[in-house]
């Protein structure tokens, strides 16, 4: 199984930037498909930015233009920037790996936006 683990939350203020990143264990990081998923308080757990083996990236709606996933297959790691960040972009977000099907997922970091 795949080890997932996330660095960058914290507080911002509205209009600020902040920059996540997951570090994955294992020898196949190149070939997974990488994404960040959040969960806020009371609601679903929600797609934010997926990346593929060959940098294809797939964004919500609500974060398109502000953020920002790239990965680094030599250092096995996916980054997400974060800029003109909004209160409701509060949330935990996780980091996600998908090889052929299995999941796994991080333990999360908190972003908190809010003045």
């Amino acid at each position: 199984q795949v080890q997932l683990v996330e660095s960058g939350g914290g507080l911002v203020q509205p209009g600020g930037s902040l920059r996540l990143s997951c570090v994955a264990s294992g020898t196949f990081f190149s070939i997974t498909v990488m994404g960040w998923y959040r969960q806020a308080p009371g609601k679903q757990r929600e797609l934010v930015a997926t990346i593929s083996s060959d940098s294809y990236t797939n964004y919500a709606d609500s974060v398109k233009g502000r953020f920002t996933i790239s990965r680094d297959n030599a250092k096995n790691t996916v980054l997400l920037q974060m800029n003109s960040l909004k209160p409701e972009d509060t949330a935990v977000y996780y980091c996600n790996s998908n090889l052929h099907g299995v999941g796994s997922w991080g333990q999360g970091t908190q972003v908190t936006v809010s003045s």
